[in-house]
């Protein structure tokens, strides 16, 4: 199911697809989940935030919002981060993937100690007092549809809707809609025009903005405040 090009750019043979932006999947994660959700801004009051994300992959979203929470978030401030992923990787995949930034290697090296020998089901891992994160395993569809849990901010990141139309069918994002409370928002790298439609029809209001590393677009928006 995985393949390895250049070094330690994962590939998956399964959607024929890489896991990140060749360029820099750390920065593409700064610039289309981060930014795009208007984070770290959002995070300077005390409380809970929680992130849905479908996509867990290498967990290099995951890093990198650790690593900007680690100097953005108020004291009192927790953040509970919960993807959903149907084909989790094994720790040493996670590891070498993550090792091509040593930005992230105080997230990298907790997150391998935690993560779990054979991942399955609903992995849920507290790695600082602050920091909770849940893996939800299997199809990302059911596993929403199961949870009880809303999001202030979502990262949509499957594979590439072509090659995974599954990851943005209009009844997953209305799934995704219905978990995200009223105000908030998501963002993904994909300006596909089946997916801006199905967000539309789950009721996000949508805008288009450049993309990353030359990416002519990406979209991101919110739930209306009001409904």
């Amino acid at each position: 199911m995985l393949e390895w090009h250049d070094g330690d750019m994962p590939y998956s043979r399964a959607f024929d697809d890489h896991f990140y932006c060749r360029s820099d999947g750390r920065l593409e994660c700064g610039h289309v989940f981060l930014a795009g959700n208007g984070l770290p801004r959002r995070w300077h009051q005390p409380g809970h935030f929680r992130i849905g994300e479908l996509g867990f992959g290498t967990g290099l979203n995951f890093c990198e919002t650790w690593r900007q929470w680690r100097s953005a978030a108020p004291a009192g401030a927790c953040l509970h981060f919960t993807s959903f992923e149907l084909f989790p990787m094994r720790a040493d995949d996670i590891g070498r993937a993550l090792s091509h930034w040593p930005e992230i290697e105080r997230e990298r090296a907790a997150l391998l100690d935690a993560w779990p020998e054979n991942p399955e089901g609903r992995i849920t891992i507290a790695l600082a007092p602050d920091i909770r994160l849940t893996v939800v395993c299997g199809a990302a569809l059911a596993g929403l549809l199961a949870e009880e849990s809303c999001f202030d901010a979502w990262f949509l990141d499957g594979f590439a809707p072509a090659r995974n139309p599954e990851m943005w069918s209009a009844e997953l994002m209305a799934a995704v809609f219905r978990h995200t409370v009223p105000g908030g928002s998501f963002s993904t790298y994909a300006a596909a025009g089946f997916v801006r439609r199905n967000l539309l029809a789950a009721g996000f209001t949508v805008e288009r903005r450049a993309g990353f590393a030359g990416k002519r677009e990406m979209l991101c928006g919110t739930r209306p405040a009001a409904d």
